[in-house]
C-alpha cells in the first residue's frame, strides 16, 4: 500500500506517539509504525502533531484596517464601534477582500485552518458580506471559513439591519448573529435574541450573539439566550461570545445562570487578548479583569472555546493571527495554571472551537479530514508556553506552509559550544 504522505513518529495531543498516514484528503491509518511508501514523508519525531488550530470569533471584514481613517483614542469598545462606523462608508469591495485575503495568508502559517467570522449587515450595500462570501469560496481548499450575519449597530437599533441580516443569510452567510446589549433598550435587546433565535430555527442555522460584552452586572442577555434556545429546540447549536458581563455579576445569579446555560448547551467564546484589553476601561482600582468566568463554566459542564476577536482593526492594534498567544493569554486571566487546565486551554483552540462551528471531519482519526499541524514542541503545555513554531501545515492533504526548526548555536566564553533547541529551554 501507498500513501500521498506519512508524518512519521509525532506526539499526538493524548500523549501518544504514531505515524499519520494520509490519501487524498483524508486521513487514511494512525498507527504505531507505518511502514508502507509515500510520495512525501515527515519527519516529526520529538515534535507534537496536532490537529490545525481553529478561531471561533472573529471579524474580517475589520482586520488589518488599523488607522483608517484614525486610532481609537479612548481603547474602548463604543469608540471602536464609532470608529467602524466612520470606516464603513470608506470601504471598497477590492479592499475588504484584499485584506482578507492576506490575513487568511498569515493564518495558515499559523495553522489556522478553521475561522468563524462576524461580517456586519449594517451596511445597504452588504459590500462585505459579498467581498467575504467570495473569499469562503476562494480559501476553501484550505481553510474552513464560516460566516455570521451580524447587525453591528443593532438589529432594532439600525433601521434597515433586520432586513439586511435576512438578505446576507439569503446570500448563504450560514450562522446568525447579534448584539443584544448595544439595543436602545434593555427589552429591545431581549426583543432581538428572541427574534433572531426563531430566525435561526425556521432556517435550520446556528446562532452567535455578541452577548453582555459589557461590565454592567445587569446585561443579562445570556439568559435570555439559554432560554430561547431549548424553547426552540436549538440546544448544541448557540453560543453567546464574550458574555464579559459575568465577571461584575453576583455570585448568587451566577450560580444560577451557569446550570441554565449547561442544560441549554449553550457554548460560550471569550475573546481573552480583547476582552482584557476593552473592559474595566471605566474602572480606576481595582479594574475588573475583563474576562467571563472561564473555570467556573468548564466545571459546569459548558462547551468554552478561546477566540482572537480583533487583529489590527478599530478596536485592538496588536494580533498575529496565532491562537497559541490567545491561549497563553486566556490561561494567565482565568488563571488556569494546574497542568489539567493549561492544557485544557490548548485544546480550546483546536478541538472545543472545532466543537462549537461543528467544523466538519476535524480530528487525528482515520476518516477525517486530512489537516494537522507539526509543532515544535513536545506537548500542549510546552506549545502554549513557547508558543511553538509551526515546523509544517497540512491542509486537506497538500503541505501549504513550511519553516525550519530555529535552534541557537551558543559560544559563551568560558564553555564549549552548543545547540539550544528552543523546546528544551
Amino acid at each position: 500500500m501507498s500513501f500521498d504522505l506519512i508524518v512519521k513518529g509525532g506526539t499526538l495531543p493524548d500523549g501518544r506517539t504514531a505515524d499519520i498516514a494520509i490519501s487524498g484528503d483524508r486521513i487514511a491509518a494512525v498507527e504505531p509504525d507505518i511502514g508502507a511508501e509515500a510520495g512525501r514523508v515527515i519527519d516529526a519525531a520529538g515534535c507534537l502533531v496536532s490537529p490545525p488550530f481553529v478561531d471561533p470569533h472573529f471579524h474580517m471584514d475589520a482586520t488589518l484596517s488599523y488607522g483608517i481613517p484614525r486610532i481609537n483614542a479612548s481603547g474602548t469598545l463604543l469608540e471602536g464601534i464609532a470608529l467602524w462606523g466612520e470606516l464603513k462608508p470608506l470601504l471598497t469591495h477590492e479592499a475588504v477582500k484584499e485584506r482578507a485575503l492576506r490575513y487568511c495568508d498569515w493564518a495558515v502559517s499559523m495553522g489556522l485552518l478553521a475561522i468563524r467570522s462576524h461580517v456586519d449587515t449594517c451596511d445597504d450595500r452588504l459590500l462585505a458580506v459579498e467581498a467575504l462570501l467570495e473569499v469562503k469560496r476562494e480559501v476553501a481548499p484550505y481553510i474552513d471559513l464560516q460566516l455570521v450575519a451580524f447587525p453591528q449597530d443593532g438589529l432594532y437599533r439600525d433601521p434597515t439591519a433586520r432586513d439586511n441580516t435576512i438578505r446576507a443569510l439569503d446570500m448563504g452567510v450560514e450562522v446568525v448573529g447579534g448584539i443584544p446589549h448595544f439595543e436602545r433598550t434593555m427589552e429591545d435587546g431581549r426583543r432581538s435574541v428572541t427574534e433572531l433565535c426563531e430566525i435561526a430555527a425556521e432556517r435550520g442555522l446556528r446562532v452567535d450573539l455578541h452577548c453582555d460584552e459589557t461590565d454592567d452586572p445587569l446585561s443579562r442577555h445570556i439568559e435570555q439566550l439559554a432560554y430561547e434556545t431549548q424553547r426552540l429546540g436549538l440546544q448544541g447549536r448557540v453560543n453567546g461570545s464574550h458574555l464579559t458581563s459575568m465577571h461584575s455579576m453576583d455570585n448568587y445569579y451566577v450560580s444560577k445562570l451557569l446550570p441554565l446555560m449547561a442544560e441549554a448547551e449553550v457554548s460560550a467564546i471569550p475573546n481573552p487578548l480583547i476582552n482584557i484589553v476593552i473592559q474595566g476601561r471605566h474602572d480606576t482600582y481595582p479594574k475588573r479583569r475583563g474576562m467571563t468566568r472561564v473555570p467556573e463554566m468548564l466545571k459546569a459542564g459548558i462547551r468554552v472555546g478561546f477566540g482572537q476577536d480583533c487583529v489590527r482593526d478599530p478596536w485592538y492594534p496588536l494580533g498575529t493571527a496565532d491562537m497559541l498567544d490567545v491561549a497563553f493569554m486566556g490561561l494567565h486571566v482565568a488563571q488556569m495554571t494546574s497542568p489539567e487546565e493549561m492544557a485544557r486551554c490548548f485544546d480550546m483552540v483546536t478541538k472545543e472551537s472545532a466543537a462549537i462551528m461543528g467544523v466538519e471531519g476535524y480530528g487525528l482519526e482515520k476518516g477525517c479530514k486530512a489537516s494537522l499541524v507539526v509543532l515544535d514542541a513536545g506537548d500542549r503545555i510546552e506549545a502554549i508556553r513557547l508558543r511553538a513554531e509551526r515546523l509544517v501545515v497540512v491542509a486537506k492533504g497538500k503541505v501549504v506552509a513550511e519553516r525550519p526548526r530555529r535552534d541557537t548555536a551558543l559560544t559563551l566564553p568560558g564553555r564549549p559550544a552548543s545547540v539550544n533547541r528552543r523546546h528544551s529551554v
